[in-house]
């Protein structure tokens, strides 16, 4: 087969790497399209808390996929080595090619590729679908990492619904297939080769089961040791070629489970905090400790630096504005001349859902759309590009919002979107 145009390629792959995470398959799949002949595309990734699996194409196939059937195919798949083969998807043997990615600092993800092809992908497609699928991956990393404060705490809302949602259906099958247990192996049955058969498929019936609540618990949750040995990755780089030592003390209990969306945020907050002390001069060291306590991450940041740093700079606003976000706190203790201690606390069982404001189900679409964007900070000349409309239309919705949510500012109304947990629209 003859491989496109590699400046179309490119082209095409700066669409994907653009398009927000939940619409990435749709371009990811037209760019395929002209290399790999398919009826559908699934992803899975740790490195999002609310929706780990993804599929677009056929109907027939997307609505079928589970994530079961996306983790045997991973467990086939190195990283970085395109596998081709049949496999069990949507409840049926399917050719299809995999391809798994695992960034430096990423939990990894897996890309599954339905071809309709009879013959396997040869060799450079199989290798470009790759190069491709790392970047997306990169891409996937950098959006768990920056992810806006909104969409931070919709991740921990949605993660904790799910876990429980999950744990109440274990307990309900584990507890039919105990009775069923119970029943065939009483001692009035006489059919013992039936009653032999029945257990061993109601045995099989429960270590699947349990099998699957493992799979979304490693979807959104990841042991303290490798959250720490991703953070330590991230770090590396920046003293690399600094005068700066950089100390690391990692957590005495490396299999404690972690939320996903923790994970992320306090490797985004160390980093972050690392990089705003090497900004001063006089620096010979900064330590880091990474420790989960009984219901907290406990982050602390320290330096031997000038000790000048402050609440109120832009950096430190950020990182606290960070760690509000995921419902943790951060705080600064800076002593002129003995250095700067940042330490953080990160909730590690998720919040109680609040209620929506009703004010908030009084805004039209359009100004729910320029709502969630002003809650993210942005102008009204940046809402007006991105919306397509004028900047005099922006102001004109920003001034009905502010109407009637019944506040006086946009910092206010940005204040109960955080507050009230709308759902952001992108």
């Amino acid at each position: 087969m003859e491989l496109p145009d590699p400046r179309a390629v490119l082209a095409a792959t700066a669409s994907v790497l653009q398009a927000p995470v939940g619409a990435m398959l749709e371009p990811l799949s037209q760019v395929l399209a002209e290399l790999l002949p398919h009826r559908a595309v699934a992803m899975l990734t740790g490195d999002c808390a609310r929706h780990p699996m993804k599929a677009y194409g056929e109907t027939a196939i997307t609505e079928k996929i589970t994530s079961a059937e996306l983790a045997r195919v991973g467990g086939t798949v190195g990283v970085g080595e395109p596998w081709s083969g049949h496999v069990r998807l949507a409840g049926e043997d399917r050719p299809a090619l995999a391809v798994a990615s695992r960034p430096p600092g990423a939990s990894g993800a897996l890309l599954v590729v339905v071809t309709s092809g009879a013959n396997a992908p040869a060799g450079p497609v199989r290798d470009l679908v790759q190069r491709l699928w790392d970047l997306v991956a990169l891409q996937l990393m950098r959006r768990a990492e920056n992810l806006p404060p909104a969409d931070l705490n919709g991740n921990r809302l949605a993660a904790g619904e799910r876990a429980r949602a999950i744990a109440e259906l274990t307990n309900t099958h584990a507890a039919t297939l105990q009775s069923l247990l119970s029943t065939l192996r009483s001692r009035t049955l006489d059919d013992a080769a039936a009653r032999r058969n029945a257990t061993d498929l109601a045995v099989s019936a429960l270590i699947e089961l349990r099998a699957a609540a493992d799979l979304d618990s490693s979807l959104s949750e990841e042991p303290a040791g490798s959250a720490f040995d991703r953070l330590t990755g991230k770090l590396a780089p920046l003293t690399r070629y600094s005068q700066v030592s950089l100390e690391l003390a990692g957590p005495r209990d490396r299999d404690r489970a972690l939320p996903g969306d923790i994970a992320n945020a306090s490797q985004a907050l160390v980093r972050g905090a690392v990089v705003t002390m090497l900004d001063q001069d006089g620096l010979t060291r900064i330590r880091v400790t990474w420790e989960p306590a009984e219901s907290e991450l406990q982050l602390v940041v320290r330096d031997d630096g000038p000790g000048t740093l402050t609440a109120d700079a832009l950096p430190v606003r950020r990182l606290t504005e960070l760690a509000v976000a995921v419902g943790g706190r951060l705080s600064l203790d800076a002593v002129p001349g003995w250095g700067t201690t940042m330490s953080a606390a990160l909730p590690l069982a998720p919040p109680a859902p609040e209620t929506p404001d009703p004010a908030l189900g009084a805004l039209k679409p359009r100004e729910r759309e320029v709502l969630e964007r002003l809650a993210r900070g942005l102008r009204n000349r940046q809402i007006a590009e991105d919306l397509l409309i004028s900047e005099h239309t922006v102001k004109f919705h920003v001034a009905n919002i502010l109407d009637k949510l019944g506040v006086g500012t946009r910092t206010e109304a940005a204040a109960l979107v955080h507050s009230s947990g709308l759902a952001p629209l992108t």
